[in-house]
């Protein structure tokens, strides 16, 4: 499983330890009202790390903890997880930080070093991400990433707005 670093950022495949810090973000109705609407149960949580870990050991990717460097503490998570959970759909970029995280620029560290791994670890021809219509932090978070507006479609039971990148036009835009 593969550890990625930021200069402010540790991203660890979730694991059990996780589960505190994972809840306290995922139970917090602010940070789950673009995501599923509701926030998460303790048994979410639990599930949801099982899930991963489950999908870490098929795959070689899917859910990291952001943990903040200075403090120690998980501030967030994100992947690299197929769109929809299926296997059939191209990989899937996402994330979410703690409310007090929020417009610190660190959505987007994290998202560069985890396209980076899609891209040039794991050798995706595509990179997506998706976000409610309204959830314009995250839509910016994805332009930064040099992705491109798709357009509306239905995914995770809702429309959302999607965003795209090719590997070509990643490798243009970081010289790699």
């Amino acid at each position: 499983m593969t550890i990625l670093q930021t200069e402010r950022l540790r991203l660890e495949p979730f694991a059990d330890h996780h589960f505190e810090g994972l809840h306290a973000i995922d139970s917090d109705p602010e940070v789950m009202r673009y995501i599923s609407g509701k926030p998460d149960t303790r048994e979410d949580t639990a599930a949801g790390i099982a899930r991963v870990k489950a999908r870490w050991a098929e795959w070689g990717y899917s859910w990291w903890a952001f943990i903040e460097k200075d403090s120690g503490q998980i501030i967030g998570s994100g992947c690299i997880q197929h769109l929809a959970r299926d296997k059939a759909n191209p990989l899937e970029i996402g994330w979410r930080l703690r409310r007090d995280r929020w417009h610190q620029g660190l959505a987007s560290e994290a998202a560069q070093v985890m396209a980076a791994f899609a891209f040039d670890t794991l050798g995706t021809p595509q990179l997506c991400a998706v976000c409610h219509p309204d959830n314009k932090g995250s839509a910016r978070v994805m332009q930064r990433l040099g992705m491109s507006y798709r357009g509306i479609e239905r995914w995770y039971v809702m429309d959302t707005a999607v965003y795209e990148i090719s590997r070509a036009d990643w490798q243009i835009r970081t010289g790699s």
